[in-house]
């Protein structure tokens, strides 16, 4: 196991630079998520680690090395990708123990790690079958055993879960954590998906146009996003954005006027945005009133989307409610729930 230090990292195609001066610092044995939308260099960042992407400019340090210009071979990491990357025409067996072939060791050692992985992993009735006989969550757990018996310092994920169905992604979900905290290898994982980040880190970091917005634990960043952006992309569904002023020491949003967060320091007249996450509206005579545009009964909870002042605000309700498309509906936020953020630069105003 070991710690990753970046410094000032940059990478630019030519005159397109796409990631920014990033620095971050990933504990020994820490499962780090890199998460953002399709095209905010997460992926590139990991490549980077892995020394598939050259380094434009900056350090990475895996433990004491630098290790800037080693071939991905020398880096002592291992690599999960989307799509798997099995030999078709290799058994499981085969398939998990290769790398070592590759590096000389005697075949009884790897025949012993290679079963301790798939013990490990539940591959043992598998380990003579090839990748064709098996399910995508059984290739996607031989993948991840190909990279265990390498006993790397750094695990490296990309977007591993993509090609799964949504029942299996549960499933592969728990069974990485597991992983992880069983071997307690470093991990750095990217995904898009934010619900993935959210349950399986221990640390986000949220990525934007090759910069990080924030790095936290997921309560941190759900709980105080940084700006409008972290606060928008945390959680499902997203947090209600609603433009307004503060007007008399509150919030002036959708012909309403809202009681602020106690820790807000907003200035009076100040143009604002007010974000409300839908499990802290409730229905009330006061506040935000409107038209309901969809009703969406998921079992466990009711989501209740309802157009006011031109937006469309969602409420998620635990109790059963008997709303319908076109009921009139007045939502109170909970004021201590609140985020208020600056609307011209985005940014947290606590």
């Amino acid at each position: 196991m070991a710690e990753v230090t970046i410094r000032d990292l940059r990478k630019a195609y030519g005159a397109a630079q796409v990631i920014h001066g990033l620095n971050l610092d990933i504990a020994d044995g820490e499962f780090v998520v890199l998460v953002g939308p399709s095209g905010c260099g997460k992926s590139t960042l990991l490549r980077m680690l892995a020394g598939l992407e050259e380094i434009t400019a900056g350090d990475i340090n895996i433990g004491p090395r630098r290790v800037n210009n080693l071939p991905p071979s020398e880096r002592d990491i291992a690599m999960v990708f989307q799509n798997y990357a099995l030999y078709p025409h290799k058994t499981v067996a085969a398939n998990m123990g290769f790398a070592l072939k590759m590096r000389g060791m005697e075949a009884g050692a790897i025949r012993q790690k290679v079963e301790r992985a798939a013990e490990v992993l539940g591959l043992t009735p598998y380990l003579d079958r090839f990748p064709r006989a098996l399910s995508g969550g059984q290739r996607q757990r031989v993948a991840m055993g190909r990279a265990i018996v390498r006993d790397p310092q750094v695990f490296l994920f990309d977007e591993p879960l993509s090609n799964l169905d949504a029942k299996l992604r549960v499933q592969m979900r728990t069974e990485i954590k597991e992983l992880h905290l069983r071997l307690k290898t470093t991990t750095v994982y990217v995904t898009h998906d934010q619900i993935e980040a959210m349950t399986m880190a221990d640390k986000i970091v949220v990525m934007q146009g090759g910069r990080i917005e924030q790095v936290g634990a997921p309560l941190e960043l759900y709980d105080r996003p940084a700006n409008v952006f972290v606060a928008s992309f945390i959680g499902s569904p997203a947090m209600n954005m609603i433009d307004g002023r503060i007007v008399g020491g509150m919030a002036e949003v959708a012909g309403a006027r809202l009681a602020l967060p106690a820790s807000t320091t907003a200035s009076e007249g100040q143009d604002i945005v007010f974000g409300i996450r839908p499990e802290y509206f409730r229905p009330a005579d006061q506040g935000l009133s409107g038209k309901i545009a969809v009703v969406e009964p998921t079992g466990s909870e009711t989501h209740v989307v309802a157009r006011i002042g031109g937006k469309d605000l969602t409420a998620v309700f635990r109790d059963r409610v008997s709303y319908r498309p076109g009921d009139s509906i007045t939502l109170a936020p909970d004021a201590g729930a609140a985020h208020i953020f600056d609307k011209a630069t985005g940014a947290r105003i606590s």
